[in-house]
């Protein structure tokens, strides 16, 4: 599938997680890449290439339910007009619905149902993983990792609502979220660690601590309840 604006075009393959491969502003690509390597069928993200930009529904962090990074990257994605895509839980009975609109930034909204009969903690963590180099602009409280290390941040509650990052191209764009409805953000950075992926995710999140916690909780969902939230890229 392919989204196309003025300035904007996207990629995505729904059968592979919905996985957005490829991103680009007036033609240059801001999205990782990766390393050549392509199997969703792999136990774990990493191992089963992690590039492009994917949606962690219901968790990151594995847990002794919950496979590494989720269900909704190796689960196949429904099409139901351009832009709208939408995938169903297997372990869980989850639903996740996704818009995309390509103008003058690209704009995704998102719904998460509680598709079972239980009340339903509803985690998400956004997980595009951009192009990361060495003397590249992040407006965030990170660091820039040395040759071959990676690193994750994990900001304070609602303290950001927005992460610009400027490439040494002149590329410049500014991702921005509802701190509100999602407040939990994290920053991972790896420049040249797991094998060589160089890349730079932010990670606003509906809960924190990487999963379904109940310390530091996503919406309490009914069955049958929706919550919704949207992030936006713009170029600056």
């Amino acid at each position: 599938m392919k989204l196309v604006s003025k300035r904007w075009e996207m990629d995505i393959r729904p059968e592979r997680g919905g996985r957005i491969t490829s991103l680009r502003l007036d033609g240059e690509e801001i999205l990782d890449q990766g390393i050549g390597v392509d199997q969703p069928t792999a136990k774990s993200f990493v191992e089963s290439g992690a590039w492009g930009w994917d949606e962690m529904v219901p968790n990151v962090e594995a847990t002794d339910t919950l496979p590494d990074h989720g269900e909704a990257w190796r689960l196949p994605w429904d099409v139901h007009d351009a832009g709208l895509m939408s995938c169903r839980g297997r372990l869980l009975p989850w639903e996740l619905e996704r818009r995309i609109r390509l103008g003058d930034a690209v704009r995704v909204t998102y719904r998460y149902r509680n598709a079972g009969l239980e009340p339903q903690l509803a985690y998400w963590c956004a997980h595009p993983l951009f192009r990361f180099e060495p003397g590249m602009e992040i407006d965030a409280p990170v660091r820039h990792p040395a040759e071959g290390a990676s690193a994750k941040f994990f900001l304070p509650k609602a303290s950001v609502d927005r992460v610009r990052m400027r490439w040494t191209s002149g590329a410049n764009v500014e991702m921005s979220w509802d701190a509100g409805l999602t407040p939990y953000v994290a920053i991972w950075v790896c420049n040249g660690d797991l094998g060589g992926y160089r890349q730079l995710a932010i990670e606003p999140a509906t809960g924190g601590g990487d999963r379904p916690d109940a310390s530091v909780p996503p919406p309490l969902l009914a069955p049958g309840e929706t919550f919704e939230w949207w992030l936006h890229i713009a170029a600056l």
